[in-house]
């Protein structure tokens, strides 16, 4: 099946899987993908042997639908991923100008409200506060504000359209800054579902590794195919470096 067959076929299993019982990779995905296509096919050739310790046919054929849904789901994650880097280089050219937008309608809302203390202090509620968030908020603040007490704004020849404006950054900036920390509900999703597809095909990867490993213990020619090539050649540079 294609991947995304793989993927839709195996999606409400993938789901169950408890979020405590979940891993997130620990290797690179793409290794661990190849390296499980590998232990299909090194598997099938043992597939007698390890029938005996309860590895089943079925179990090994089951490998490549497992990759396949772990490789769509890798896919899905990485497009949200490059999405979120895409929102923050976008978010790295708004905000400053939007910090500067909410700045200077303070600096407007100040002047025109000098001599109303209670308005004053309204504007000095919505300056107190730090961070991204916060500006967001304060756009929006202005935004009530001034549409509540519009006159002493038009005295200042103050546009009013500005207060429309703010309100609409205010909604488009929360939902950049959502999307540029990963915030948004579809990029956890994509995360969530990625990790529990790897953890899904772990799980077989691991059990028939543990069987090869037992069954072929005294065969070093049929025991190198049930471990990581990964992990092994990672131990040999640490140790190579040890040495050095």
């Amino acid at each position: 099946m294609a991947n995304i067959e793989d993927y839709n076929a195996r999606l409400d299993t993938i789901r169950a899987i408890p979020d405590e019982e979940t891993n997130e990779p620990s290797i690179p995905v793409d290794v661990f993908l190849q390296e499980a296509e590998n232990l299909h096919h090194w598997s099938l050739d043992d597939a007698a042997q390890l029938a005996v310790v309860g590895i089943t046919g079925e179990m090994i054929t089951d490998l490549p639908v497992r990759a396949g849904a772990c490789r769509e789901a890798q896919s899905i994650w990485n497009k949200d991923y490059r999405s979120q880097q895409e929102a923050q280089k976008e978010w790295a050219k708004q905000s400053p100008v939007a910090y500067d937008f909410r700045n200077d309608l303070l600096a407007s809302m100040r002047f025109a409200y000098r001599k109303d203390e209670s308005l004053l202090s309204r504007v000095s509620a919505i300056t107190d506060g730090n961070g991204h968030a916060d500006m967001i908020q304060d756009l929006n603040d202005i935004a009530v504000l001034g549409r509540e007490n519009p006159d002493p704004l038009t005295a200042i020849g103050f546009d009013l359209i500005q207060l429309d404006l703010a309100a609409t950054r205010a909604d488009e900036l929360a939902d950049l800054l959502a999307e540029a920390n990963g915030d948004k509900a579809d990029f956890n999703e994509s995360k969530v579902i990625r990790d529990k597809a790897y953890t899904h095909l772990k799980v077989l990867v691991d059990e028939i590794r543990e069987a090869g490993k037992y069954v072929f213990r005294n065969d070093k020619s049929r025991l190198k195919g049930y471990s990581s090539q990964y992990r092994r050649r990672h131990r040999q540079s640490e140790t190579e470096e040890v040495s050095e």
